[in-house]
């Protein structure tokens, strides 16, 4: 049975990202923490409609947009999040709001790298697609035995039709959609490494 017109995550993600992209490409806007955790909320299913590979990420991503969605009712902007611990000596210190932030920036870029490999791809399997962006997004963060459970967990990834069944898309709506996210999530994602490169706090960590 079909989901009504509302019900297209796919459709609500590009169109939240694209509020963000503005508020990044604008001179005078900061982007709120408030409008940025709940846009990212809305890519935590994706997670799941990749079944057991991501599972951790699933996981990981949901706890940390979590948090920053709690601390959006104190705190305005991911300029004054960063700020915030700064202050506190407390920006790489696990739990840290700058650290979860971090690493939603790091779930945002994969679903984006994941996005442009489908985009570029022909078959029905998301192996690679879902690997290259493993590779160049998560791989570089994780040990060895979080790795090899990722490699054994893509051989359980769903088809592209599978995907895009799950999603409520057919391929030429889920292309647009795809496209959109990519373009909007790429100034936004851009924005939160500026701001940590601001403050000489650096992003590979």
């Amino acid at each position: 049975m079909a989901m009504a017109e509302d019900q297209k995550p796919l459709r609500k993600i590009a169109d939240s990202f694209k509020d963000l992209a503005a508020a990044a490409d604008s001179e005078t806007l900061s982007m709120e923490v408030q409008s940025f955790s709940h846009a990212c909320s809305l890519v935590s299913p994706l997670f799941g409609c990749l079944g057991i590979a991501f599972k951790f990420a699933e996981m990981d991503y949901v706890a940390k947009v979590n948090d920053l969605a709690e601390a959006s009712k104190s705190i305005a902007t991911l300029n004054s999040l960063l700020d915030h611990d700064v202050a506190q000596n407390s920006v790489r210190k696990a739990g840290s709001h700058s650290r979860n932030l971090l690493r939603v920036k790091r779930g945002l870029d994969m679903v984006r790298v994941l996005f442009e490999q489908i985009l570029l791809s022909e078959g029905n399997s998301l192996r690679d697609p879902a690997s290259i962006a493993y590779t160049r997004v998560f791989a570089p963060h994780h040990g060895w035995a979080i790795r090899k459970a990722v490699a054994a967990g893509m051989y359980a990834l769903p088809t592209r039709a599978q995907l895009l069944k799950k999603l409520n898309e057919d391929e030429g709506s889920a292309r647009i959609q795809m496209q959109n996210y990519v373009t909007a999530s790429a100034p936004v994602i851009l924005y939160i490494d500026r701001l940590f490169h601001l403050r000489n706090l650096g992003t590979d960590w």
